[in-house]
């Protein structure tokens, strides 16, 4: 391998964002920052790195096997390079923020590092943009997140996309309500999320029947409330499917044509989630635009919020051809320059004499030149 190859050989999960890419990106997060915060939702910018026993605090542990660590110099204190935004913001509001007035929002964007990817996801860095609803626990606490995904989406262009809505908590409270044990809630839990409907007849009668019940319950919302209304589950599983009614009531009221689908029993990647939780999906876009739910703070206040990923964003969003760089000839003078920049033009001034304006700008990747008589498109 020669010097230039190794040069540009980046370690797996890890890659260069080249034009245009970089600034679509960039686009996308601040179309998205500036729809938070038309909604009242106030930005903060953490730390890339921090000390880990503050990221892994409470429902952190969860995201430990994903986290680097590296010593810091300075006090001698393992710190950690985050993996998600959410549980900085968290520690924002209960620490520095902690006397502002509930309920709290707040947005963020930015960078994230993890060990290893998934299958769907095999970037290890990659940017996040998203929101913290701090302080309430009502069901329009959750539908505003949601209509929130549903503006940031139309605000990009994205039409064709669902959100499947889950309850991570639902099997550990059946299972504390019929008094399984926590092994066997476990195993019960895992194999109603990967659907293995063999797995799920060798439990307790009760339990078999209730969490089969579950599994085929699945699909479009209105359905999938209909086939959950039929379960006879315990008291506290029946009040959470009561709020998935009422949140997905309000929703339809809100926004009619809002795709919903009701997935009870998953919970990978709801680690931290203690009550409903949602995924964002687009047709035909590897990987899922985003996620959310409920979750509690450090010192047990609730919280709500999600997290839309930039790069599935990306693979989302309709692909406009820009033709707006601009070749302006050496000798051009400022204002001229400046003027044209503030028409909206991307201009690309000469830097010495050109022999034929036309080619350099071609060369230079240009779609316009511009000569004293106006601007000319190159064909």
């Amino acid at each position: 391998m020669n010097d230039y190859s190794e040069k540009g050989l980046l370690p797996a999960g890890l890659a260069d964002m080249l034009p245009p890419a970089a600034r679509q990106e960039s686009a996308i997060s601040e179309t998205l920052m500036r729809v938070f915060g038309a909604n009242g939702y106030l930005q903060v910018t953490p730390p890339l790195i921090e000390f880990e026993e503050h990221l892994l605090e409470g429902s952190g542990a969860a995201l430990a096997s994903k986290m680097f660590r590296v010593m810091d110099p300075v006090s001698h204190r393992m710190m950690g390079i985050r993996t998600d935004i959410t549980l900085q913001v968290a520690r924002i509001a209960t620490t520095r923020m902690k006397q502002d007035p509930r309920p709290l929002r707040l947005s963020y964007t930015g960078q994230v590092l993890r060990v290893h990817g998934s299958q769907l996801r095999p970037e290890r860095q990659f940017a996040q943009a998203g929101v913290e609803l701090i302080g309430s626990t009502e069901t329009t606490a959750d539908a505003e997140l949601i209509l929130l995904v549903r503006e940031a989406l139309i605000a990009l262009e994205i039409e064709e996309f669902t959100l499947d809505l889950t309850l991570p908590n639902l099997v550990p409270t059946i299972c504390k309500e019929l008094g399984i044990d926590p092994d066997t809630a476990k195993s019960a839990r895992e194999a109603l999320d990967h659907k293995d409907a063999a797995e799920l007849t060798k439990y307790d009668p009760e339990l078999s029947s209730i969490l089969t019940a579950l599994l085929k319950a699945a699909g479009p919302a209105s359905q999938a409330l209909d086939a959950l209304a039929e379960i006879d589950l315990p008291h506290q599983a029946g009040q959470q499917i009561e709020e998935l009614r009422q949140l997905v009531i309000h929703l339809a009221d809100a926004a009619p044509g809002l795709e919903l689908t009701i997935d009870p029993g998953e919970y990978r990647g709801f680690e931290y989630q203690t009550g409903l939780s949602f995924t964002v999906f687009a047709r035909n876009v590897r990987g899922e635009l985003g996620r959310g739910g409920r979750y509690l703070l450090m010192d047990g206040e609730p919280a709500s919020g999600f997290t839309l990923f930039l790069d599935s964003l990306m693979r989302a969003v309709p692909r406009h051809v820009t033709s707006d760089r601009l070749y302006v000839p050496f000798g051009t003078k400022l204002d001229q320059c400046q003027g044209l920049r503030k028409e909206g033009w991307k201009t690309i001034v000469g830097l010495s004499p050109e022999s034929n304006v036309n080619d350099e700008a071609q060369r230079l990747h240009c779609s316009h030149v511009y000569h004293a008589d106006g601007i000319q498109k190159i064909s």
